[in-house]
């Protein structure tokens, strides 16, 4: 699998896991070590193949993520979910672990979420759902992260996120259905 874009990623070791995975040119950001030069690479690279922002799933790539996506604009973004980016001893936590295939799949999910979107799904819809505020809340965005492939997120980023990976009101309802059913069966 060929990718287009370039893939900004935060050490070596990614760097090789991805190189594994997929035929791609990297960038990396040395941990949050985050410098201006290399926003001005990833910049440059924007403006001429694409970014695609592929950090770990912890707070410090996710830190990372909205960093460039602060000084960059337009960049795509792959996730993966904590429990494929787990080391095998279970000490470690980052894209350097996940398996070739966890990566393609980020990889290609990230360049399918770029279609344009008529509806949007409002904050009151992610009250309504139980998805901020309430018990159970995190649970359940926890669950529509791995759902609809866009990572976990906080109550108060998780609007951005949807619009962001462009995620329509029948995805958004159809993933709300599969965690309702999971609830209801716990619940018998």
């Amino acid at each position: 699998m060929k990718i287009k874009e370039f893939i900004v990623v935060e050490g070596k070791d990614d760097t090789t896991a991805i190189k594994r995975a997929v035929d791609a040119d990297t960038i990396e950001t040395n941990g949050s070590a985050l410098n201006i030069e290399t926003i001005e690479k990833i910049k440059r690279a924007q403006q001429t193949r694409g970014v695609i922002i592929f950090t770990d799933p912890d707070f410090p790539g996710e830190k990372i993520r909205k960093t460039i996506s602060r000084h960059v604009a337009g960049c795509k973004h792959a996730f993966l979910a904590k429990e494929q980016a787990i080391s095998k001893s279970g000490k470690g936590l980052g894209v350097e672990h996940a398996s070739p295939e966890a990566i393609r799949n980020a990889l290609q999910d990230a360049q399918l979420m770029h279609e344009p979107m008529n509806e949007e799904i409002s904050q009151e819809d992610l009250i309504t759902a139980g998805l901020i505020g309430g018990e159970g809340a995190k649970d359940r965005r926890i669950k529509l992260g791995k759902i609809l492939k866009i990572g976990y997120t906080n109550g108060k980023q998780l609007h951005k996120r949807l619009m962001m990976f462009r995620i329509s009101p029948e995805e958004f309802v159809a993933a709300l259905n599969v965690i309702r059913q999971e609830e209801e069966q716990r619940n018998e």
